[in-house]
């Protein structure tokens, strides 16, 4: 990889870790809210899901935007905008405790991703262009930076907020600058985009045109459902965790976690998670993005169904040996399950770029639906993962999730048998 596509890479990690901390920080800070600000109202767990709700509402309808606006000006100028917007967001988060203020915070922290996320993805469509390989490994770091930085975050959010309270959103606002510097002084202009910028492009009318007669949306339903799943439990886990749950009680998760219980739980999971990711990542030129997929499907089921056990089973799992061992049954197959589930997001983001292919003058707009696919599953995540996590805690959210896989794997078998169509000419999905 070159110079300036390992900083944009670099540059992802810092903005994501910027975003997973502004999401982690926001659960502490509206489970205790009223502590900070009296006169607040009290915040429950479907309004949880609705501010987790509303960053994607403005990631989902800004992001083809910026895509637009990435491959008419070019994808590095655009790539600035995402961490200048995000500086604004948490300042505000700091500043108030209304709940509308904080809504708007969110949306506004929602059009940071939008406006970053299509620019980066379409500024390593074009590097990649020529290369099956550097495009696997460039996908798989991709995914790697932002579930890393987010993952990195949401580590780091409990300890920071615990320790300075909301001036902790401040201190990230220098993070988001940082990643501006990055951007502004160590990335260049990929090869070819000033070509690609002369090209004609896309119109907004004709946008819509544009990606209902391509194949993009064949990957639409199985990566929202995916990313449906994945987004109830970033909703939600940490604001479930961070309060014990008395309407719950023969649930292990709801007793009630520290600050430094969460964070060793999610450097396990970061770790898990991430090496899956680059594992997978390494074997697009071995693989059908179709498989790598359908294997993630799979592990995520196994990992939902540990997940129950697990939940029940340390409950009462002090001093009975049968108990233990199932337990340690559970653990074991859930780490599988999630590092299965974690290459099917670096899959899907190289089976897109791959799609780009057929439009190399709108790179943008075609990579800008990743956002798009990923703010419906999201958006449809975090709500569903309020009213299950109401209804059911912890169990409620491995029942949802493990519902939201099932519909995945529907219309995947669909999609293997016309991925020869999307990928790129030199792409081991040629083979039979």
């Amino acid at each position: 990889m070159n110079r300036s596509l390992t900083a944009v890479l670099v540059g992802t990690f810092t903005l994501r870790f910027s975003t997973g901390l502004t999401g982690a920080m926001l659960a502490f800070y509206l489970a205790h809210l009223t502590e900070f600000h009296p006169d607040s109202a009290t915040v429950t767990p479907v309004m949880v899901g609705l501010f987790s709700a509303l960053f994607f509402v403005a990631e989902l309808a800004l992001s083809p935007l910026f895509g637009i606006l990435g491959d008419r000006y070019g994808h590095h100028r655009v790539m600035l905008l995402g961490p200048a917007f995000g500086a604004v967001a948490v300042l505000l988060t700091a500043l108030s405790g209304h709940v509308l203020v904080l809504g708007a915070t969110r949306l506004l922290e929602g059009s940071s991703t939008a406006a970053s996320v299509p620019a980066i993805l379409g500024y390593i469509a074009i590097v990649t262009a020529n290369s099956e390989a550097l495009r696997g490994r460039a996908a798989s770091r991709f995914e790697g930076a932002t579930l890393a930085g987010i993952g990195l975050g949401f580590i780091v959010g409990p300890l920071l907020f615990g320790a300075l309270g909301p001036w902790a959103f401040v201190l990230n606002a220098v993070f988001y600058l940082g990643s501006l510097a990055i951007y502004a002084f160590w990335v260049r202009d990929p090869a070819g985009e000033a070509e690609a910028a002369s090209r004609e492009h896309v119109s907004l009318e004709r946008y819509a045109q544009l990606i209902g007669h391509s194949h993009v949306w064949l990957l639409a339903p199985t990566w929202i459902a995916v990313n449906a799943a994945i987004g109830l439990w970033f909703s939600q886990s940490l604001f479930q965790l961070a309060r014990p749950n008395t309407k719950f009680p023969e649930q292990w998760l709801h007793h009630g976690f520290a600050p430094g219980e969460i964070t060793a739980g999610a450097i396990v999971i970061a770790i898990v998670f991430g090496a899956g990711i680059l594992w997978w990542g390494n074997r697009f030129d071995r693989y059908r993005r179709t498989s790598i997929i359908g294997v993630g499907v799979f592990g995520g089921l196994a990992l939902v169904i540990a997940g129950v056990i697990a939940n029940h089973a340390a409950r009462h799992a002090d001093g009975n040996p049968v108990l233990v061992g199932l337990l340690g049954v559970a653990l074991v197959i859930a780490a599988i399950g999630l590092f299965a589930l974690a290459g099917a997001t670096p899959a899907a983001v190289g089976l897109l770029a791959d799609v780009s292919e057929q439009f190399p003058g709108d790179r943008g707009a075609i990579m800008g639906l990743y956002s798009v696919f990923l703010g419906i599953g999201q958006i449809l995540g975090s709500l569903i993962g309020g009213v299950a996590a109401e209804w059911r805690g912890f169990d409620g959210l491995f029942l949802a999730t493990g519902v939201l896989l099932l519909i995945a794997l529907i219309p995947l078998s669909q999609l293997r048998r016309v991925e020869h169509y999307v990928t790129g000419p030199t792409s081991v999905a040629e083979l039979a």
